[in-house]
């Protein structure tokens, strides 16, 4: 009896499983848009951080404001100031009564004749010590 041996099938060669499942077209771009679109959130979110914090940002404006207010306010009084000392001025040379006024009160000089009298506030008495029991 002779029997039909027949070779043996060539089989693929066996590729080790893969613990992964293969996704189908509709799966994958399904996830590359989730991704992208967490990619988009983080990014947003940076800038806004740094927008709002950053060297630049919302906070160092609002910092950078406040000192230029400050500072206006600042040269607004020394104009007036500076005007102030500039009438002064004027008046010291225009005016002899300013000039003596402002010797007899800046320098001390009195006329020949006058009594310069100073007076000084009194210093509180220290209050007394308590009294034992």
């Amino acid at each position: 009896m002779i029997r039909d041996v027949q070779p043996p099938e060539p089989t693929a060669p066996s590729r080790p499983r893969s613990r992964r499942r293969l996704r189908t077209g509709p799966e994958v771009r399904q996830r590359r848009r989730r991704i992208a679109a967490y990619a988009l959130f983080a990014f947003s979110f940076v800038l806004m951080v740094n927008a709002l914090i950053g060297e630049n940002g919302y906070l160092a404006t609002i910092r950078a404001r406040r000192d230029y207010d400050a500072m206006a306010d600042q040269l607004a009084r020394l104009r007036q100031q500076n005007d102030d000392y500039r009438e002064q001025a004027r008046r010291m040379k225009d005016d002899p009564a300013a000039l003596e006024d402002a010797a007899r009160r800046e320098l001390g000089f009195v006329r020949p004749g006058e009594t310069l009298v100073i007076i000084r506030d009194a210093r509180p008495a220290p209050p007394p010590p308590p009294v034992p029991k």
